[in-house]
């Protein structure tokens, strides 16, 4: 055969190699993008539907993790640099193809991952995923990128700090532009505190556990998760953090429903709502938004050691179930019914303290559900504006003259925080409501940088916890 017929002769084809970590972790992108379904609830069943076939170990399910969360993290910075190294605006291009590149340039520029392993990789499972003629294109792209490292990309897309700061912060740190600004808005600081933020959510958070009271204790969650895994909480009496991850699932107190995975700034919000001072009665505790269960078990078992009562309410069926798990076998009298807060059944002044831990924006746990950041938009904030206000009212109107209602929500974002109990205080869009704000900041001692109160704002670069807000009131009249 001479030379130039050996050049016509094609290549045998060759069938894509079938990665499991990286199919994975593509079916959870599509899951979140199509199905506007979250991370963390679609991830574990792929992980454990993988390990139960016997293809995966556990240092397939951590990259399989870091896969997914790195990639949703950091997708605006990715978005704008994919951008540049095609002809064609993002919009045109097809939604696997992009989940596709962007997991390939996580791997290039977020990852230890060599560079040629990247881009094989993600050829490989572009040509499974995507068929042949696109894996061309993503390998095309993925070369370009391949070329720098993250922080020259990042110098090259981003737009200078002193022309755009908001835009510059928005795409060095992969949020939303929206986003930046209210959070800006919210830290009410200077550069260092909004940039110590944005990377702070952009972090991988420990999983912390809370021992509920006159249930479990610190100590036996310490012991079973090991001196060298564990971590006392930093602000709770009641928290471990798991350092080296883990499974939660594996700890028998955890199983039992004696533990459960709680951050810690929801436990404080739950704390500081049954510590926050009382005259006369302390008997009938509500927690009027009780889903998914984790402040209401809490309070629930800190009820009980004092012979008092939780009514734990929820909207919906299908998690106020999710609240009877979470409080089964709780030691103290408690009832879950599924009633909705706005049009409650209970009567008015029934109960000593009350806790509505309002549906919000997520803002605050970004950290936990990095996709919510490209989910929500600003007009989102219109929409629950309106019940987070009569859900508030509802709360003083179900306390007891004398009794403490704590209005808490996982949002700094000001018109989710103090303009909501601005506007209910002064009788905006309603009825004066009578009743004064108690300083919260001593029910959490020994935790720095609570501002200057009366109302509490927590930060994950702050406390390492989700930004959760928590303003106490006392109904007067």
């Amino acid at each position: 055969m001479n030379e130039q017929a050996r050049r016509r002769t094609p290549k045998p084809y060759r069938r894509p190699k079938k990665d499991p970590v990286r199919i994975l972790a593509f079916e959870a992108l599509r899951a979140v993008d199509e199905r506007d379904a979250y991370a963390n609830l679609v991830l574990p069943p792929l992980l454990k539907k993988a390990r139960e076939q016997g293809d995966f170990d556990a240092r397939d399910a951590a990259l399989a993790t870091e896969l997914v969360y790195g990639t949703l993290r950091r997708q605006g910075t990715y978005d704008a640099i994919i951008a540049t190294c095609i002809d064609r605006p993002l919009r045109e291009v097809d939604p696997p193809v992009l989940d596709v590149l962007a997991l390939g340039a996580h791997q290039l520029l977020g990852t230890r991952i060599p560079t040629h392993a990247a881009v094989s990789a993600s050829v490989e499972l572009a040509r499974v995923v995507l068929g042949d003629g696109r894996a061309r294109f993503v390998n095309a792209v993925l070369r370009k990128i391949s070329q720098d490292d993250l922080d020259t990309w990042v110098e090259r897309v981003a737009p200078p700090y002193d022309e755009d700061a908001e835009d510059h912060l928005a795409v060095v740190h992969s949020h939303p532009r929206w986003v930046v600004s209210a959070l800006w808005d919210s830290l009410g600081g200077g550069r260092a505190g909004i940039e110590d933020l944005l990377e702070a959510d952009n972090e991988r958070p420990e999983v912390t556990l809370v021992a509920r009271p006159g249930r479990s204790t610190t100590d036996e969650l310490l012991a079973a998760v090991g001196e060298e895994s564990a971590l006392p909480g930093r602000w709770s009496p009641y928290a471990v953090r798991m350092a080296e991850g883990g499974e939660p699932g594996a700890l028998e107190a955890v199983r039992e429903g004696r533990a459960g995975v709680q951050d810690e700034g929801s436990q404080l919000v739950a704390i500081a709502l049954a510590g926050a001072p009382l005259e006369g009665a302390d008997e009938r505790w509500l927690d009027a938004c009780a889903g998914p269960g984790g402040k209401a078990a809490l309070l629930a078992a800190l009820a009980a050691q004092r012979g008092a009562s939780l009514l734990a309410a929820e909207k919906q069926p299908h998690r106020a179930r999710l609240v009877e798990r979470a409080l089964a076998g709780n030691p103290g009298p408690y009832q879950v019914i599924a009633a909705d807060g706005t049009r409650p059944p209970w009567l008015p002044g029934t109960f000593d303290r009350v806790l509505v831990d309002v549906p919000c924006t997520g803002l605050g746990a970004l950290r936990r559900r990095p996709e919510a950041r490209w989910r929500r938009r600003p007009e989102d904030l219109e929409g629950f504006a309106p019940l987070q206000r009569a859900l508030l009212r509802e709360a003083l109107s179900a306390v007891r003259v004398g009794g403490v209602v704590g209005y808490a929500t996982c949002s700094p974002h000001l018109a989710e925080t103090r303009v909501v109990v601005d506007d209910v205080l002064r009788g905006r869009g309603g009825d004066p409501v009578e009743a004064e704000l108690l300083d919260a900041r001593p029910l959490m001692p020994d935790v720095p940088a609570l501002g200057d109160g009366p109302d509490v704002q927590l930060w994950p670069h702050l406390h390492g916890t989700d930004a959760m807000y928590l303003a106490l009131l006392r109904r007067t009249g």
